[in-house]
């Protein structure tokens, strides 16, 4: 169960849902002038960050990008500082889960999580994921593919608002009233 402060975890990858990548390069709007150290930055649409923001969770950083998330896609955006989920070293278990087609990504988030509802937005999430993360994660999640070549889109921000509403609500509900 959610503490009565606690919103569920919406972790967050960069390279797809906010900088879409996979069609031909004319395809992609340019939204700020990229340093020259990482062009792709220009494709950061600053209309994620209010979208991002209205939602009821706790954004968590889940991509490669680690800290330089906050210091190159949260200023684009107008977030905060973000948490931010740190990868272990690769091991013989995730050679095995790569081989079962598990994202290398899975079983750190779920631990990160620690039983709170979470929803995951990625670009290689597949059914082999969400099966595992059902088996093994005891609260409500939601695994979201976003499209590469497109990245996040209204619709996507429909489905998430509607699935941490849904959640954030029945917390409310059990929660006791305070005067």
């Amino acid at each position: 169960m959610i503490g009565p402060t606690q919103h569920p975890l919406l972790f967050l990858d960069v390279d797809g849902p906010l900088i879409p990548f996979g069609a031909a390069p004319e395809e992609y709007p340019r939204y700020t002038t990229a340093p020259a150290t990482n062009p792709l930055l220009g494709r950061v649409n600053p209309g994620h960050g209010p979208r991002l923001a209205e939602l009821p969770c706790e954004l968590v950083w889940a991509t490669t990008w680690l800290e330089d998330a906050n210091d190159d896609i949260s200023p684009i955006l107008g977030l905060p500082r973000l948490p931010v989920v740190r990868w272990p070293e690769p091991s013989e278990v995730d050679e095995r889960d790569e081989r079962l087609g598990l994202h290398w990504k899975t079983r750190t988030l779920v631990q990160w999580a620690a039983g709170r509802p979470f929803a995951w937005v990625d670009d290689e999430l597949t059914d082999t994921d969400r099966e595992w993360v059902d088996a093994q994660h005891p609260g409500p999640t939601l695994l979201h593919c976003v499209d590469s070549r497109r990245g996040l889109t209204g619709d996507d921000y429909l489905t998430l608002d509607a699935w941490l509403r849904q959640w954030v609500g029945a917390e409310a509900r059990r929660s006791p009233t305070r005067p």
